[in-house]
């Protein structure tokens, strides 16, 4: 198999935005799960980190944990993942509890045979091919994947961003509407475009919404 052949398999087997989320099954700090056995209403937002008992690590699980309720409030569930095992990650969440206060309540998958860290894509041997990148996975309650986010080893992740995009991805499937730039809560959104020429004249006689021009409009939802 000659470079470009390798190159290619290896885009194959990491998962895209709109693909079904690759099922697993894997030991976690809650016990075992099935992908396929999380609640059909829920999100999933499943994040990898590089190792246990690391600093930028410490400061992004804390983060999730301590806006947790946040991503309950968007009816997601949380999902943590390292090369590390089960001790490890038991231990790392009391060493944090004990000097911070901080507890990381949901479940963080020990991922030592890599199984699902090669399953999505998370080792990059570019950068590490024994710690997985800081990816994050946005799964919609099909099970689909709806948005992916990599960053590398050294530089820790936005968690506004994160919730921002996850409650965008979930206001526009339930208003059918897309999302302007820097959108957020309380923002107008966009309309989608007409298709026909009726539809243009339907929108041009349309008084409310905010008409920038005739294929970008707005409106409040």
């Amino acid at each position: 198999m000659n470079h470009e052949n390798i190159i290619s398999e290896k885009l194959i087997t990491m998962p895209r935005i709109g693909d079904n989320a690759p099922d697993f099954e894997a030991v976690t700090t809650k016990g075992k799960i099935k992908l396929s056995n999380f609640a059909k209403d829920k999100w999933i937002v499943m994040f990898s980190h590089p190792a246990d008992f690391t600093p930028v690590c410490t400061t992004e699980m804390s983060g999730f944990a301590t806006r947790k309720k946040e991503f309950d409030a968007l009816n997601t569930e949380l999902l943590g993942l390292s090369i590390d095992s089960i001790h490890a990650h038991l231990g790392w969440v009391q060493n944090v509890r004990e000097n911070t206060g901080v507890y990381f309540d949901f479940p963080i998958i020990a991922d030592l045979d890599m199984k699902v860290s090669k399953l999505y894509g998370m080792l990059q041997p570019n950068e590490s091919e024994t710690a997985a990148v800081r990816a994050v996975f946005f799964i919609d309650p099909e099970k689909k994947i709806r948005l992916i986010m990599y960053y590398p080893l050294n530089v820790g992740r936005n968690l506004n961003e994160i919730l921002r995009a996850l409650e965008a991805l979930q206001t526009s499937d339930k208003f059918k509407v897309a999302m302007p730039l820097d959108w957020k809560k309380g923002d107008k959104a966009i309309v989608p475009p007409p298709k026909t020429l009726d539809e243009l004249n339907q929108r041009l006689e349309d008084d409310s919404i905010e008409k920038i021009t005739w294929y970008l409009a707005k409106k409040n939802i």
